[in-house]
């Protein structure tokens, strides 16, 4: 199969499984029909599907990403010991894990095409790893708690893990509280890797994005709480920060170089 062969089962396939959707046509042009693959993606719920599926599917993600250029930790450059700066797609990093900024479902995020970092790394990682929140969520048999974190296979991405972590949603001000869970987002994170013998993990903006915490703020209590933590349990864990604005970029650039 081709790559527009793979498309197209997909989306025949995922519209098949919808009464509602099966009358709809799929578009000529690719650009579009990449967006209704996503979309179709984003909007499934975790249930059973079948192994011819699940082989082109991996078949095609896979493929995409290669596209889009897999960066692999060992390229980069530290900007301190075990520390690193990258930006770029979260999605296209080979390390031992990537965090996810998730919601407190822990499902992923159901708004086609939306641009949050949960939607795009369910989309890359494929159905799977809904299926696998969706048990992990089954077995609690509650909300995932805020500065807490639960690990998972990455499946189609290039990573070994993900680990999903659910950050504060700041009101109108923020405040101390809002402070203490974010920080215990990246403890929590940095403990399960250790517990699980992951020896590199790349953290987005938690918070930052819909969750409306305040850029700088949220950049100063990631670095101070990765830091202390090395420090004080003599860590060799490396940690990337990754970002994906310019101005992200500028804030921690500033703040990992100032000492």
């Amino acid at each position: 199969m081709t790559q527009d062969e793979r498309r197209i089962y997909l989306i025949r396939a995922l519209l098949s499984e919808e009464v509602q959707y099966r009358d709809m046509e799929i578009p000529t042009d690719i650009q579009q029909q990449k967006r209704l693959l996503r979309a179709l993606f984003n909007v499934r719920m975790p249930k059973l599907v079948s192994q011819e599926f699940l082989t082109v599917q991996d078949a095609y993600l896979q493929e995409a990403t290669r596209q889009k250029g897999i960066t692999n930790i060992a390229e980069l450059t530290p900007v301190q010991d075990g520390i690193y700066l990258w930006q770029g797609d979260i999605t296209t990093l080979r390390c031992g894990a990537i965090v996810n900024a998730a919601n407190s479902q822990m499902l992923g995020c159901f708004c086609p095409n939306h641009g949050c970092i949960d939607n795009a790394i369910h989309t890359y990682a494929g159905v799977q790893l809904r299926a696998a929140c969706a048990e992990l969520m089954e077995r609690q048999g509650h909300k995932e708690e805020t500065g807490r974190a639960k690990l998972t296979l990455a499946f189609n991405l290039p990573c070994d893990y993900v680990i999903h972590t659910v950050g504060p949603i700041v009101g109108y001000r923020l405040t101390s509280r809002d402070r203490a869970l974010l920080a215990s987002c990246y403890r929590s994170c940095l403990e399960l890797a250790e517990q699980n013998n992951i020896r590199s993990v790349a953290f987005c903006c938690i918070s930052t994005g819909e969750f409306h915490f305040p850029n700088y703020k949220a950049a100063e209590i990631a670095v101070h709480t990765v830091k202390e933590y090395k420090e004080q349990t003599h860590s060799k864990i490396e940690v990337i920060f990754n970002v994906f604005k310019d101005i992200d970029f500028q804030i921690y650039r500033e703040l990992l170089t100032a000492d």
